[in-house]
């Protein structure tokens, strides 16, 4: 069965590029993008791989780890990142996962029959630090991934995770945030939005971001 929002992630240890890699050991007390690929030495997935590594740094203070996964050896891994690092100008930092067995896959629902019976779909998911499952995307195989959506959803995820928002269409990290329709007391809307807000409905009430 797949993976729905809330779940619990499953662990796992499985060989990987830097060794033996046990999912919640290696996460500590990070949040984790984990995503799939269909196969090593693939196109779209190279140039993935490189901006992964090029975002070291935002994933970095963002407290995010990130970890790939194909279901070619470490061996063929290792072989593949070289090629990452000449042709992406950088230097993979992060482990891809050799799921050889399909044991990951299978427990993350990464096989789609209807698209092929052996190779990973293309898939992504966002694991907060108490190991659940945040979010979950599936692109085809033709269409390479967008981490800048990726970033913004853990934005987005980290800042209602602490204050009593959410965040309204093409929200940036930064912009305005809507008040949750649950907080109503307006004792506690002057305590915790002292910046004011604008209630353009009574369920629709704008307000700066609380984390600034």
């Amino acid at each position: 069965m797949a993976l729905r929002l809330g779940d619990q992630a499953p662990d796992f240890t499985q060989d990987s590029s830097i060794g033996s890699l046990n999912l919640y050991e290696w996460a500590g007390d990070s949040w984790v993008v984990l995503f799939s690929h269909p196969a090593d030495y693939t196109p779209v997935c190279t140039t993935e791989l490189g901006r992964t590594a090029k975002l070291a740094k935002e994933f970095e203070k963002r407290n995010v780890k990130a970890v790939g996964l194909s279901v070619d050896s470490s061996e063929s891994h290792k072989g593949w990142i070289e090629d990452i690092n000449e042709t992406q100008s950088t230097e993979v930092n992060f482990p891809i996962i050799a799921d050889h067995d399909r044991k990951v896959s299978e427990l993350y629902d990464m096989i789609h029959p209807n698209a092929d019976t052996t190779l990973t779909v293309r898939s992504v998911f966002v694991i907060d630090p108490d190991k659940r499952v945040r979010m979950t995307l599936t692109y085809p195989a033709s269409t390479g991934r967008n981490f800048d959506e990726i970033l913004r959803v853990i934005d987005s995820l980290q800042l209602t995770d602490n204050y009593k928002v959410a965040t309204p269409v093409d929200w940036k990290s930064g912009d305005d945030v809507v008040i949750v329709p649950t907080l109503t007391d307006e004792e506690e809307l002057k305590r915790r939005f002292p910046k004011g807000y604008e209630a353009v409905r009574p369920y629709l009430r704008i307000t700066p971001d609380p984390s600034r």
